[in-house]
């Protein structure tokens, strides 16, 4: 589980182990010698973000350094979330952005996110870029006389929640005065989680909000994680409860009878309301892992819907490319372009509560009025020498099905699917599956699982 992971996005690895110093730098100088043009004198300006964990604090002064070392100047914005770098990205003309997070993955991990001038995670193409550049060993040091400099970023967070709640009735949402648990599990997510929460007539139970990496719970924020969270919103007599993993960029929800509702509830739940606004009625895109009824609620609201491939920046090439009005993935990561074109927690915990106001519905009454289907997710350890292999014994085993080997391989039936794909942030290959009924779902993975397990 140590081996360093390298996507289109970024950089994630077991710190100590896979993820060293060394490697940190290498891969800072390979994405910096992409931002420097031979025609343009002016250093390029890179911001730096980090999450709470606690490898944090150092993998960013190595980032840093190792930016000024290549002739960067660094706004050093320090805890944020990963949303809000790519709206600092655009709101400082930077040039780009490093993220250092490992996500939802465990404490030993960390990781880069690379961002592009336009305040995306890099496209497929660029991040192959840096990814050949790394492995060529690139470097792009600069002599003594051309170091770059760097600048603390005050209130890095006052672009990000302005733009958010431009998207909503904050006077709505304040008349309402809802009791609101904000569960940020000690990562980037507290500070303008709660800043937001306040200036929407909030009042708030928090969580974890010291982001010190010390997690209450696994940081991935599925059911199994959140027990004691969603014990804790019935014990303090909440409305909802928002949970976020630890770089802010995924939500999932629990109602105030403490039922967890869940990651994929979040994107339909959120383009539900965009397609009801005028303003934001238009195209949407999912992605391919993604539950059906955000393409159900598309469909009675007579737009388009588009599934593009796994990962964000595959959501975001396809949104660029059909003009899509909102998009996401199923993880718990809306995308409001207006906002900025990165997954965004705080973006679906205004919006759900904006659609709480607006319809006057609880949130138990609003995801139970959802088209009903069930999603059930797995996932196996892999050899990834083996992952072509799986997938075309997976395919065989199933020739009734239309098999789409676009990203992994996606098997579809009336009213039904089954995806299997190798991750592209850990070891593993993911089973997803979703049908009319939880127990149909669960066949469809088990029935994979059953002819992977020898092949692992």
């Amino acid at each position: 589980m140590s081996d360093l992971i390298i996507s289109v996005s970024g950089l994630r690895g077991v710190v100590g182990s896979s993820l060293t110093p060394d490697v940190a730098c290498r891969y800072v100088s390979a994405f910096a010698a992409r931002l420097k043009s031979p025609n343009i004198a002016r250093k390029p300006v890179v911001i730096v973000g980090r999450d709470g964990r606690d490898s944090g604090p150092v993998l960013r002064d190595i980032v840093v350094a190792s930016l000024r070392a290549c002739g960067c100047d660094v706004l050093d914005a320090d805890v944020v979330a990963t949303p809000t770098i790519g709206v600092l990205v655009r709101a400082r003309n930077a040039d780009g952005a490093i993220q250092i997070t490992a996500s939802h993955n465990p404490p030993p991990y960390n990781g880069m996110k690379l961002f592009g001038p336009s305040g995306r995670v890099l496209d497929a193409t660029s991040g192959a870029e840096v990814r050949t550049a790394y492995m060529n060993q690139h470097s792009a040091w600069e002599s003594h006389d051309r170091l770059g400099d760097v600048q603390r970023v005050d209130d890095p967070h006052a672009p990000h929640l302005t733009a958010v709640l431009a998207t909503v009735d904050v006077d709505a949402i304040s008349a309402r005065r809802y009791r609101v648990l904000l569960d940020s599990n000690h990562g980037a997510g507290g500070a303008l989680g709660c800043e937001l929460l306040r200036r929407l007539g909030c009042e708030i139970v928090l969580i974890g909000g010291t982001p010190d990496g010390q997690f209450e719970h696994v940081p991935e924020p599925t059911a199994e994680n959140l027990q004691m969270i969603t014990a804790r919103v019935v014990a303090e007599r909440c409305e909802v409860g928002f949970c976020q993993d630890p770089d802010a960029d995924r939500l999932a929800l629990i109602d105030a009878g403490g039922r967890y509702i869940g990651e994929e509830y979040t994107l339909a739940l959120c383009v539900q309301r965009a397609l009801a606004d005028p303003m934001t009625r238009g195209p949407i895109v999912i992605n391919g892992a993604t539950s059906g009824m955000s393409e159900m609620i598309a469909t009675e609201a007579g737009v388009m819907s588009h599934r593009s491939a796994v990962g964000e920046a595959n959501v975001v090439d396809l949104m660029i490319a059909t003009g899509a009005t909102y998009g996401g993935e199923g993880n718990g990561g809306p995308i409001d372009p207006r906002v900025g074109m990165v997954r965004d927690s705080f973006v679906g915990i205004a919006q759900i509560l904006d659609l709480m106001a607006r319809t006057g519905k609880s949130l138990a009454e609003l995801a139970d009025a959802l088209p009903r289907l069930a999603i059930h997710k797995t996932k196996a350890t892999l050899d990834s020498n083996k992952l072509t292999q799986i997938l075309l014994a997976v395919a065989a085993a199933n020739p009734d099905a239309h098999a789409d080997h676009s990203d992994g391989l996606r098997l579809s039936w009336p009213g039904e699917w089954l995806l299997v794909r190798g991750s592209n942030t850990e070891p593993i290959v993911r089973m997803i599956a979703e049908a009319e009924t939880q127990q149909r779902a669960a066949q469809l993975c088990d029935s994979a699982a059953a002819i992977i397990a020898p092949l692992t």
